[in-house]
């Protein structure tokens, strides 16, 4: 090998192993990232770790939501309907928060075997209308 080889040797291998370190911080980055979406089934069927920040999602069920009248502390069930999670939530819950409605509850199961949530997301259908509409289609199906 001649010297103009070898140091286009030497700039190939600084290229693919500044490549790799890039590619690795990138991964490693979008990995810390990642909040996985799970249904109350899903989560009882694994084995998740405490620590581990994850998304539950499912409804609301009728009758679960406990508040506590002295603080903003929240207690409700998420249910797939196979499977129920009890989720405790101490801050202001978004207005489309409704009992049997789809909610997205970020946070972590704690030891008591319920999730506590960081962050409370209310799903809403994709279907747009203005209240005066909605009450009239209301008032005619019934």
């Amino acid at each position: 090998m001649n010297k103009v080889q070898k140091r286009r040797l030497t700039y190939v291998i600084f290229f693919l192993v500044g490549l790799g370190a890039a590619a690795s911080l990138i991964f490693y980055a979008l990995n810390q990232n990642l909040n996985a979406f799970v249904t109350p089934s899903q989560l009882a069927e694994r084995n998740i770790n405490k620590d581990y920040q994850i998304r539950l999602g499912g409804m609301v069920k009728k009758g679960s939501i406990k508040r506590n009248p002295d603080s903003l502390q929240v207690e409700f069930i998420v249910t797939d309907l196979k499977k129920d999670i009890t989720v405790t939530y101490n801050g202001i819950l978004p207005d489309l928060f409704h009992e049997e409605k789809g909610v997205i509850a970020q946070g972590k199961m704690n030891a008591h075997g319920t999730f506590a949530a960081s962050q409370i997301l209310a799903k809403h259908d994709e279907n747009y209308m203005p209240k005066n509409v909605y009450q009239e289609m209301r008032k005619n199906n019934a």
